[in-house]
């Protein structure tokens, strides 16, 4: 059977294997690939075609015998097939997947958009956003347009990020700040992991109409698949597939009082769907070798929650996961992006009379009601949704059938 994948530097967060997966029945895996072993690896002739990303867009196109006339135009190949006679043929199918991405755009027509980035990716951003109407205008880091004369600029109706800033294991940075674009009406992000990068919870805190990459790479998946004689779906297969992998790759993150069973919840969660579960004090614990009390006596509530925040640094940055978050978690505003970023956030509300504060020294040292009374409203403003949960078990499962 013919074998397919997906080359680039590094692939450790790809959705690729899933979406091909949902496509057809055809082998399809990861194979990163230093750049020194590219010339190597196009040669040898192992797949049967494969998709192309960072940075190997451009890099692969002198090993290839055939290019397609968009991969010709943007000089960016995403997509190659071995033909018959043995020879490769490039494609871009990043075209249609963007072109898919941005969706209408009759609201912009005629505006500047800023592409960031001047990669293969950027490339194709460019050829389709002229396509549809609009003037693009490229930001790189030493080009004659660069994050230093941005205020030449500010008119851009349009902004999309076509460089890595911002994916993980980057997730904690972005590649512009939107202050000051004030005629700024779209904002999308090829990144797809996280679902929301900083950049797009900024469009989104300012209203700004805005989308991750998700769209753009199961488009391109899709044409890339029915180029290799794959997929017998039609277009219409797209968007219920681009649904399926945002659910099954979001984070499930339980925030609440302590004691309101967010670890419990958590575990029903995990043996209901599989997914893994990760509690952050139990990380917090194994990190500094020491129970949550002892912190506390030792070091302070100060060092306790920057500990905190370390470990939902690292459990956010998973995909798929069910987060069980300390009861302290939305006293510290830097945590909200972790949470928000890839996860859906659900607050577990139970009576105060039936919290336990057994080692728990705040709920010990402060009350129950005091600590409510205080996180009450944050707990509100952070989350997605509300559960009362009296029966953990049976608010697990309606999670699971709710969200899952």
């Amino acid at each position: 059977m013919n074998r397919y994948g997906l080359i680039g530097e590094q692939l450790g967060h790809s959705f690729s294997p899933q979406i091909h997966a949902l496509l057809g029945e055809y082998p399809y895996g990861l194979y990163p690939l230093p750049p020194d072993d590219l010339p190597a690896f196009v040669q040898a002739g192992d797949l049967a075609g494969y998709n192309v990303t960072i940075p190997y867009k451009q890099a692969v196109i002198p090993f290839l015998q055939q290019l397609s006339d968009v991969a010709r135009r943007t000089g960016s190949v995403n997509t190659v097939t071995r033909l018959p006679d043995g020879a490769l043929k490039g494609d871009n199918t990043d075209y249609a997947g963007f072109r898919l991405m941005l969706g209408d755009a009759q609201h912009v027509r005629g505006r500047k958009a800023l592409v960031l980035g001047s990669g293969g990716a950027a490339a194709t951003v460019r050829a389709v956003l002229q396509d549809a109407g609009l003037t693009p205008v490229t930001i790189s880091r030493s080009g004659p347009d660069n994050y230093q004369n941005l205020h030449r600029h500010r008119d851009a109706a349009v902004i999309v990020n076509a460089t890595p800033v911002g994916m993980y294991p980057r997730h904690d940075q972005q590649p512009l700040s939107l202050e000051g674009f004030a005629h700024c009406a779209l904002v999308l992000d090829l990144i797809y992991n996280p679902a929301r990068t900083l950049l797009l919870l900024e469009a989104e805190e300012r209203g700004i109409e805005c989308r991750n990459g998700l769209s753009m790479l199961v488009g391109q998946a899709w044409q890339a698949s029915r180029l290799w004689g794959q997929c017998h779906q039609g277009e219409e297969a797209i968007a219920p597939i681009v649904q399926r992998i945002a659910r099954d790759t979001r984070n499930i993150a339980l925030i609440g009082m302590p004691g309101c069973g967010k670890t419990t919840v958590g575990k029903h969660l995990a043996a209901l769907t599989g997914r893994p579960l990760l509690d952050t004090d139990a990380l917090i614990v194994e990190q500094a070798g020491l129970p949550i009390p002892q912190i506390f006596a030792d070091q302070g509530e100060a060092a306790f929650r920057a500990l905190e925040t370390e470990a939902l640094a690292r459990a956010a940055g998973q995909s798929g996961a069910i987060i069980a978050t300390g009861g302290g978690i939305v006293t510290q505003s830097r945590n909200l992006p972790l949470l928000r970023q890839n996860s859906l956030i659900i607050w577990l509300d139970r009576p105060l009379d039936l919290l336990k504060v057994d080692g728990r020294p705040l709920s010990q040292s402060r009350g129950v009601e005091a600590l409510f009374a205080e996180r009450a409203p944050l707990y509100r403003r952070w989350a997605d949704h509300l559960y009362h949960n009296e029966d953990s078990a049976a608010t697990a499962a309606r999670i699971r059938e709710e969200h899952l």
